[in-house]
């Protein structure tokens, strides 16, 4: 992988692949890069996609005290790398960060996001808040795989699925990224649709949701499409969160080289 340095300090570790207008894919909770390999190789015919390890992540370092605005900065830092502009696109909270780039400025011309995390339910920031407060209390206390299943069951994952997953090799990864939920966390905000902030956006958004997730997520993903001026939807049949790259990739294709 190659690294980039961003504005603190902080090293990032991305890879580089195909050719044509730059592309860089954002993921979002317990992902690394390599997350959305099989997306980017399918796009790679047709863009210079880029896939990084977000801060605390894999390959790329992390400079404390965390701050979204440092994720902002480590975009930047891509952006600048691969010419000076580039398009975005972000995998739930990873779609919630893309669209705080977009709002600080960045060189986007467009900017896609699947399924943000964002709330439409009536005022949840109560249960947000106390969500935040225990999470950083188990952080503190080093009980990483404590803070995963506090996570799960937040994002409405079955007891009986988490027991199972803690007897597999990958609770092991998790628990080495359970530092970065936090970061997660602090992007999602007061996790409601920041309508204010996506009402400044000029450049085209893609909306994309899957017709399979909860209702509570296709709702979300219509609430963010209706705050961006130039907002589309697009719901992918039989989808659901865990989206499948082979049907995610040709839409992401038509928005990105529209004229």
């Amino acid at each position: 992988m190659s690294k980039v340095i961003s504005r603190d300090g902080t090293p990032l570790a991305y890879e580089r692949k195909g050719e044509g207008a730059p592309l860089i894919l954002v993921g979002g909770a317990f992902s690394t890069g390599t997350a959305e390999d099989p997306l980017a190789n399918l796009l790679a015919p047709g863009f210079s996609v880029v896939t990084y390890d977000r801060r605390g992540r894999g390959g790329s370092g992390d400079t404390v005290p965390y701050a979204v605005a440092r994720e902002v900065e480590d975009l930047a830092a891509l952006i600048e790398e691969v010419g000076g502009s580039a398009c975005l696109y972000g995998m739930s909270s990873g779609g919630a960060l893309v669209l705080r780039a977009a709002a600080a400025g960045l060189s986007v011309p467009r900017i896609a996001v699947y399924e943000p995390p964002f709330t439409v339910l009536a005022d949840t920031r109560a249960e947000k808040a106390a969500y935040t407060e225990r999470l950083k209390t188990l952080l503190d206390e080093e009980r990483r795989g404590e803070a995963v299943e506090l996570f799960l069951s937040v994002v409405g994952m079955p007891r009986e699925f988490v027991a199972q997953m803690k007897r597999a090799p990958v609770w092991r990864s998790f628990e080495s990224l359970a530092p970065t939920l936090a970061y997660d966390d602090a992007v999602m905000g007061d996790g409601t649709v920041p309508v204010e902030r996506l009402s400044a956006l000029t450049q085209p958004v893609l909306v994309v949701s899957g017709d399979a997730s909860p209702g509570v997520m296709r709702d979300a993903a219509r609430r963010t499409t209706e705050a961006v001026p130039d907002g589309r939807h697009v719901s992918l049949p039989r989808q659901t969160h865990d989206v499948d790259p082979r049907k995610l990739a040709p839409v992401l294709e038509e928005f990105f080289t529209a004229a």
